[in-house]
């Protein structure tokens, strides 16, 4: 990235991110230096300062997806989308097909939720096709995937018939270019990546890949992916390079500029709704084909407790996955005994009482509400009776919590704009909002979108974005509201990091 410039921001219009934040009624100017909003008022001296006029259009705080996987979202766009399939057969066809066309190449798909489906994916069904080529179908929710014999072995499996999930699935994703060879996500790949995201307003990334550390973001640096700002997680098998390292969440990464930094602790304490496997304190409707009729925990409350100490003992903050009701109150559990300060992630199903617990030890509420509109139907049918406890946004805000929003891409769209959709309309078709009770507002969405900033301010990182029209404009009901939101990516004028520029649609258009 070049260095930031001295710029001034000629007639925005502020936009009130949070509940009472006052802004003027008239357009005024930002003077951004040394990577920061130094003055904000109407009619400033030019003082030397390069000028965009940005005539009357709105303006944000950046944008962050606090939930990503990057290198798989990066990897999406060359994956067979299996999104659509609504069988194994169906699924079958699509690889055939694939096979047909490109012989020579592994297949890697990406998308299909066979919660759902008539019959069971098996490795059977993809070895009839005969190809020496490995196969490997990586589910929606990206908790497990189905592969055919030949990958099996490739990515060094035991054997089996049935699919490959859960922690044993997310060991063997990081060994995937030992299929892919070149697998696409060079620092290249990466920077395109990015350059996506910046043309949404996006100008900070939280990645949660399960494979690579900060050697892997050093060298993608020094290589030119270095366009927005980043926080690395580590999951547990990454913690000892991390803390031989000396990394604290908040540091620089080693061989980065001081836009990529050391981030959480992950730790994926549950599994997911697709798969059954998310910890819940009520069974789930119909069979338990793995057994667990409430789904299973991946650690035991000790284990969870003793891999948050050691981070909190490292300086690190924690990203606990719990999808599952259950895992959120072990979860909490195991904040409250280790005192550490982090998030938990997803927070799909939660109970009230939870929630309030939450508000009370700090901890944020780490969510994606794309998530609800893959997963409504399925939520329905696994967990009847429990719709009013999923994506509790609004019980979260009335008691206190605080919302961070993300993607979980690849298991929904990198887009922020969708997100807060989701979050204010809680449906993406022609039915009634789910559980309209939960929905938040334009402005709550906007609020937990922008890294915990409020209106931009004197002070503020210089990380904003341009708009062509207000995203908090007054809509005539909450459909109207979500249709204006998702539209928003495409009113995108400008965005900056640190003051520097890093999408201009009028330069991108040339």
């Amino acid at each position: 990235m070049t260095e930031s410039a001295h710029l001034l921001l000629r007639d925005v219009r502020l936009v009130p991110v949070r509940p009472g934040d006052a802004v003027p009624d008239a357009p005024v100017d930002l003077r951004l230096r040394d990577g920061r909003v130094a003055e904000v008022a109407p009619g400033l001296d030019r003082d030397g300062a390069e000028e965009v006029r940005a005539e009357g259009r709105w303006v944000v705080p950046g944008l962050w997806d606090q939930h990503v996987h990057l290198g798989q979202w990066t990897l999406s766009s060359a994956r067979l989308d299996l999104a659509p399939v609504r069988s194994a057969a169906e699924a079958v066809r699509m690889v055939a097909d694939r096979l047909a066309e490109w012989p020579d190449l592994p297949v890697i798909g990406w998308g299909h939720r066979p919660t759902a489906w008539p019959e069971d994916p098996v490795v059977s069904m993809l070895d009839a096709l005969g190809s020496d080529q490995p196969v490997v179908l990586i589910a929606g929710d990206g908790h497990h995937a189905w592969l055919n014999t030949v990958a099996l072995k490739t990515l060094h499996l035991p054997l089996r018939e049935g699919v490959v999930s859960e922690l044993e699935w997310f060991d063997a994703y990081g060994r995937l270019s030992s299929v892919l060879g070149d697998d696409g996500t060079g620092p290249d790949a990466y920077r395109r990546t990015m350059e996506q995201a910046a043309a949404l307003g996006v100008v900070g990334l939280t990645d949660f890949e399960f494979s690579g550390g900060h050697e892997d973001w050093a060298r993608r640096w020094e290589a030119g992916a270095d366009l927005l700002r980043l926080r690395m997680a580590t999951y547990a098998a990454g913690l000892d390079d991390v803390v031989e390292a000396g990394l604290r969440t908040g540091d620089v990464l080693p061989g980065c500029s001081d836009l990529a930094r050391m981030g959480p602790l992950k730790i994926i304490s549950d599994g997911s709704l697709n798969t059954r496997t998310a910890w819940c304190c009520e069974p789930y409707a119909g069979p338990a084909p793995l057994g667990f009729p409430h789904g299973n925990p991946n650690q035991s409350p000790e284990e969870l407790a003793a891999l948050l100490a050691r981070g909190r003992a490292q300086g690190l903050t924690a990203a606990v996955h719990a999808i599952g009701d259950r895992a959120v109150t072990a979860a909490l559990d195991a904040f409250a005994a280790t005192g550490i300060e982090g998030t938990i992630e997803h927070a799909q199903l939660v109970r009230r009482e939870d929630v309030r617990r939450m508000a009370e030890l700090g901890i944020v509420a780490s969510v994606q509400p794309a998530h609800l509109l893959d997963d409504r139907d399925v939520s329905e049918r696994l967990w009847p009776g429990r719709g009013d406890r999923c994506f509790a946004l609004r019980w979260m805000l009335d008691d206190g919590v605080t919302l961070a929003m993300g993607s979980d891409a690849p298991v929904a769209r990198l887009d922020p704009w969708l997100a807060m959709a989701a979050a204010v309309h809680r449906t993406a078709d022609d039915r009634e909002p789910w559980h309209p009770e939960q929905a938040i507002t334009a402005q709550e969405a906007l609020a937990a979108s922008v890294d915990g900033l409020g209106t931009v301010a004197a002070g503020h990182p210089a990380d904003l974005v341009l708009l062509d029209a207000d995203p908090l404009a007054p809509q005539e009901s909450a459909a109207a509201t979500g249709e204006h939101l998702r539209g928003m990516g495409d009113r995108v004028a400008g965005t900056w990091v640190a003051g520097v520029r890093v999408h201009d649609p009028e330069a991108s258009a040339t």
